[in-house]
C-alpha cells in the first residue's frame, strides 16, 4: 500500500484568523475574500508530501487548485468534493448537534476507501478525534483557527503517520 492520505483544509489551517505578527503571512484577495497565506506553509506541505499523498479537503474544493496551490508553490492536488454530496448507505451517523462540524466526515471516509489518513482542519468534532485515538490508521488533528498550521503539527504528522496494520485490515 502507498503513502497515507493527508486531508488539508484551507480556512483556519493555511489561512489563519489571527496569525502571530512576526510570522510571514501575505494578504491576498481571492474570490472577494481576504486570505492570509505563508510561504512557510507551502514548504511544510512539500515536506509532508514526501510521506503523504496530499488531498484538498476544503470548502474551496477545486478553487484551491486554482488560487491557493499556486501561491504556496504546490502542484494541482486531488480534491474531496463536499458540495452536493448525497449521503449513501453505510455513511456514519452524525449527531444533530454536529451536522455542521462533521459534514466532511462521510465524504472523507468514502474518498479514503480504507486507506490510512490524517486530517488537518479547524473544525473536527471532538467525538471524532476521541474515536480516532485508538485507530492507528487515522490521525485527526484539530488546528486552532486563530494561529493555523504550526510546525509542531508538521512534526507530529512526520513523526508517526497513520498506517494500515493487520488488526485494522481484520477489523475493517
Amino acid at each position: 500500500m502507498g503513502k497515507p492520505l493527508l486531508y488539508v483544509d484551507v480556512d483556519g489551517v493555511l489561512n489563519p484568523v489571527f496569525p502571530h505578527p512576526d510570522e510571514d503571512f501575505d494578504s491576498h484577495t481571492l474570490l472577494g475574500y481576504s486570505v492570509l497565506l505563508s510561504p512557510r506553509h507551502g514548504e511544510w506541505l512539500h515536506e509532508l508530501a514526501e510521506r503523504y499523498d496530499l488531498v484538498w479537503a476544503t470548502t474551496w474544493e477545486f478553487e484551491a487548485n486554482r488560487y491557493i496551490a499556486p501561491l504556496l508553490g504546490l502542484p494541482e492536488l486531488p480534491v474531496v468534493k463536499f458540495s452536493g454530496y448525497v449521503p449513501q448507505p453505510g455513511d456514519p451517523r452524525v449527531p444533530l448537534m454536529e451536522l455542521f462540524s462533521a459534514f466532511k466526515w462521510a465524504p472523507l471516509l468514502r474518498y479514503a476507501e480504507g486507506r490510512p489518513f490524517a486530517w488537518i482542519d479547524d473544525c473536527i468534532p471532538a467525538r471524532l478525534v476521541r474515536r480516532s485515538l485508538l485507530r492507528p490508521d487515522r490521525l485527526l488533528m484539530p488546528i486552532d483557527p486563530a494561529q493555523g498550521l504550526r510546525r509542531e503539527h508538521v512534526e507530529r504528522l512526520l513523526r508517526r503517520p497513520p498506517s494500515q496494520t493487520w488488526l485494522n485490515r481484520w477489523a475493517g
